[in-house]
């Protein structure tokens, strides 16, 4: 059966970058109704009853109409599509955005001169365009992650990656698409049920299985070699409009993260180098932005350094400060200074090992620190200095990296990059305390290492911010 005469036209299925700009344009018409209602109440506040052009052109300052702008970009991380689908999240988002725009401002306002800074307008602006941006999200949601907006998705082999990647999304919800079955060409799975889902055909059958499915997207996910007519039909549904994308492809847009068990063992050399090399201006970029937080992040070490030293030493004595090796970019070891917040008997056989959630070594004002990420102050030394950077990697031990090397493929890949005070990991993962939940954090790591740009750069940031808000430091 030809695929070109049985075809169902698609109208309604929106892909990850569609539903990106359709935020984009709610969430930049929502900014801008909130800048107008501010300059609005603005104008009745100073008596301008007739709200004439003369206010636009004599009271506010050129910067008062970058706000939108800041806005959405203070939104980044809810240009996720998961996230965005998520109503929480959402609210939860909007509300650091308001509330990382309210520190600026407070920030700004106190080293202003008296009366040069528009009070009512900013703080108009804030509350307008939450209120407007958590309006707008819930709309979408409701509509635009309905059913209809969904592309239907069948996954070409149901083997060992194709079985693993549906184990995996199960984890994502909502999934940007609906996964309808596999295709496979082994005759003894047809008719069965993989994690949940029905094997509908082998490669002969999918201009059958496009037609009645009304698919949108095949996912490719056989490692080995594959059969004439299983390749013919797939590159006559490419031709027809059905989008083909990679397992692998698949799994970092939609997880995050990259899927290191099921990458052949020469990846890092055949892929992963080329990917992950950045341009001049990125580093000369992230570095002028490490310097910039480092600086920040020391001035606010300084002045509350003697009231956590003081809680420190009430709670579990002295020392106040723990250094310890690490190792950092290319293998360099390099010692780190945080704040102490384990007992000081903490490894007394001398045995390195990993945290883990709810630890009992750790003490009491120690979980607060934790949890604030206020331990971690110290470490912006080493970011001035140029042995971290603030956003990468978690800085592991020199001990622990030779043992998880040999257990967990691609683990010193991480050094490629030098350790992050922050990263992508450690905002989207807690403690690994086991081999597997360390794969998945590498898997994290490598995605960031893979993928890193000012804009993931930025948003790790802005994240961390909100964990430390929500005491959500691990």
């Amino acid at each position: 059966m030809s695929i070109q005469k049985t075809l169902r036209p698609l109208r309604w299925r929106l892909k990850t970058t569609e539903r990106r700009l359709i935020l984009l344009m709610g969430d930049l018409l929502a900014s801008w109704l909130g800048l107008f209602i501010s300059l609005y109440f603005w104008a009745q506040r100073d008596q301008w009853f007739n709200f004439t052009w003369e206010f636009f052109q004599v009271r506010p300052a050129e910067w008062f109409y970058l706000l939108p702008f800041i806005w959405l970009l203070l939104l980044i991380e809810l240009y996720d599509v998961r996230r965005s689908s998520r109503i929480i999240d959402t609210i939860r988002g909007v509300a650091i955005a308001a509330g990382v725009s309210f520190i600026i401002y407070m920030s700004l306002f106190f080293f202003s001169e008296p009366n040069s800074l528009p009070r009512t307008g900013v703080a108009g602006f804030i509350i307008a365009t939450s209120v407007l941006t958590i309006l707008w999200r819930l709309l979408y949601i409701n509509i635009f992650t309905a059913q209809q907006f969904l592309r239907r998705v069948v996954i070409v082999g149901a083997g060992r990656a194709g079985s693993n990647l549906v184990k995996a999304l199960h984890a994502v919800k909502p999934l940007p698409f609906q996964i309808v079955g596999f295709i496979d060409d082994d005759p003894e799975k047809k008719g069965e049920r993989i994690e949940k889902f029905p094997v509908l055909g082998n490669g002969q059958d999918i201009p059958d299985i496009l037609e009645k499915e009304n698919i949108s997207d095949l996912i490719f996910s056989i490692s080995g070699e594959m059969n004439q007519t299983l390749f013919q039909n797939l590159l006559e549904a490419e031709e027809n409009g059905v989008e083909i994308t990679t397992m692998p492809i698949v799994y970092e847009e939609t997880l995050g993260r990259v899927p290191i068990l099921l990458l052949q063992s020469d990846w890092i050399l055949r892929s992963f180098v080329d990917e992950s090399h950045t341009g001049g201006f990125y580093e000369l970029t992230k570095r002028l932005m490490d310097i910039f937080v480092a600086i920040i992040g020391l001035i606010i070490c300084v002045v509350i350094t003697p009231f956590i030293s003081l809680a420190i030493l009430l709670d579990s004595g002295r020392p106040i400060f723990f250094s310890q090796d690490r190792l950092g970019m290319n293998g360099q070891t390099y010692r780190i200074t945080k704040f102490r917040t384990m007992r000081q008997d903490a490894e007394k056989d001398g045995k390195a090992r990993m945290a883990t959630e709810n630890d009992d070594r750790v003490t009491k004002i120690g979980r607060f620190l934790r949890k604030s990420h206020l331990d971690e102050l110290p470490q912006f030394l080493s970011v001035l200095i140029g042995t971290m950077s603030v956003v990468g990697p978690r800085a592991e031990r020199p001990e622990l990296v030779n043992t998880l090397q040999e257990q967990i493929p691609f683990y010193r890949a991480r050094l490629f990059v030098k350790p992050g005070v922050t990263g992508w990991a450690q905002v989207n993962y807690g403690y690994a305390s086991n081999i597997q939940q360390t794969i998945i954090k590498l898997e994290y790591d490598l995605y960031y290492i893979k993928h890193r740009n000012l804009v993931l750069d930025v948003m790790i940031i802005l994240r961390t911010v909100g964990n430390v808000f929500g005491l959500k430091g691990q």
